[in-house]
């Protein structure tokens, strides 16, 4: 189960949410201008993507069963550029996502990874890890 939900993130997950977290967060800061329509239609592919992991959230706390593997860390680093977008709000229509979500923000090795991926990539601040 856990290299189903690697290859999903690698394969679905992460090509649906890159252009948002591109257009949103690193495109102003390089100079780019958004592409508001790849967004959108991002979101829209993104929620469809997010009925599957709530299907398989209602039946575990975590991807691959009721333990933390590399199932839901490989979901981590894009995910926690994607929910520090104004499209985050999309998750709250999915509580088991959200509490999934929830759970690993709550793991103190998930807080001390965070803490060194500032939401913008550093370019705010010009500390670009």
């Amino acid at each position: 189960m856990v290299d189903v939900w690697v290859d999903v993130e690698a394969h679905q997950l992460e090509p649906i949410i890159r252009p948002v977290v591109f257009n949103v967060i690193t495109g102003p800061f390089v100079g780019t201008v958004g592409d508001q329509d790849l967004v959108d239609e991002s979101i829209e592919r993104l929620k469809k993507t997010l009925e599957g992991y709530e299907a398989r959230l209602s039946s575990s706390q975590y991807l691959a069963g009721d333990f933390v593997s590399l199932a839901d860390l490989s979901h981590f680093s894009f995910m926690r550029y994607f929910m520090a977008t104004k499209y985050a709000e999309v998750v709250e229509a999915y509580p088991h996502v959200k509490a999934w979500w929830e759970a690993l923000l709550a793991r103190p090795s998930v807080k001390k990874v965070m803490a060194g991926m500032p939401p913008d990539f550093g370019f705010g601040s010009g500390n670009i890890p």
